[in-house]
């Protein structure tokens, strides 16, 4: 078994880092219907941080926007109008 031996080497790809959700001026606020809803996925279900790519502080605050808005019921616990084919 002749292996060749080549160390770990990085690719040289570059990649373009991207630009976080929230900026400094965005306010989260549960009337900010348009800004919460990035936040939700179809289903109706409040998105991870890592797939939203915001800090631990702006997810908690994300998620308190999101269920004050559903208890006011600018938004709906859950989204079930799912399509039926037959």
């Amino acid at each position: 078994m002749n292996k060749s031996k080549r160390p770990f080497t990085k690719s040289k790809r570059s990649f373009r880092r991207r630009l976080p959700p929230i900026q400094s001026g965005d306010r989260i606020d549960y009337r900010n219907m348009s800004f919460i809803s990035r936040f939700i996925s179809e289903q109706g279900k409040i998105l991870s941080r890592r797939v939203n790519r915001v800090t631990l502080k702006q997810q908690r605050l994300i998620t308190i926007a999101i269920k004050q808005a559903r208890i006011l019921s600018l938004l709906p616990f859950l989204n079930n109008q799912k399509q039926f084919e037959r």
